[in-house]
């Protein structure tokens, strides 16, 4: 969480030391969540507040980088598609917060672990192709022509769309609890 903040505000500089500064602390921030989690369920050290924190802290670092992608450029980074896609990621977690309160484990949906490899896989070549079109000479010209076909708005466009439909299914699935909380029933 804490270098979730970091990386943005290294990201957000139109320098390429800092900006690829910045993917070194992304990197390893993915990385030290992966060897965290390993560890703890290789040796059984999970606790409630890790098992709430972890995801959490996970959608600091998402949510960071989709943030910095509109600094780069807001037509193919739109930030109405970053606020959907960050709403999504809030209603969900609160959706999981509401069922936990009364008992109920929320099963991660396929579509949802869909999304979040598709919105990775999107999001690190994202910020890859925004370091490197700080680049100059004709690998630099290289990367500013293919950002310029628009395939970054067009991928936005999709993870948006997976990403809005895994959250209207979570909503669908689980209507039942939405019922029964406006019934006062358990």
């Amino acid at each position: 969480m804490i270098m979730a903040p970091v990386f943005l505000v290294l990201f957000i500089q139109d320098d390429i030391l800092w900006r690829g500064l910045s993917l070194l602390v992304f990197l390893i921030a993915a990385l030290s969540d992966i060897i965290d989690g390993y560890y703890a369920r290789r040796y059984d050290l999970e606790s409630d507040f890790g098992v709430f924190l972890d995801p959490l802290a996970d959608k600091f670092l998402t949510f960071a980088g989709f943030v910095c992608l509109p600094f780069l450029d807001p037509q193919q980074f739109p930030w109405w598609a970053v606020v959907l896609i960050v709403i999504r990621d809030i209603m969900v977690t609160s959706l999981r917060i509401f069922a936990s309160r009364r008992g109920i484990v929320l099963e991660t949906r396929t579509t949802a672990k869909a999304k979040t490899a598709i919105q990775m896989g999107y999001l690190y070549v994202a910020l890859v192709f925004g370091f490197l079109i700080l680049f100059g000479g004709g690998f630099g010209e290289l990367v500013r022509t293919i950002y310029a076909t628009n395939i970054f708005f067009w991928g936005m466009m999709v993870v948006v769309i997976i990403t809005v439909y895994s959250g209207v299914e979570y909503l669908v699935v689980n209507r039942k609890l939405f019922n029964s909380a406006a019934h006062g029933a358990d």
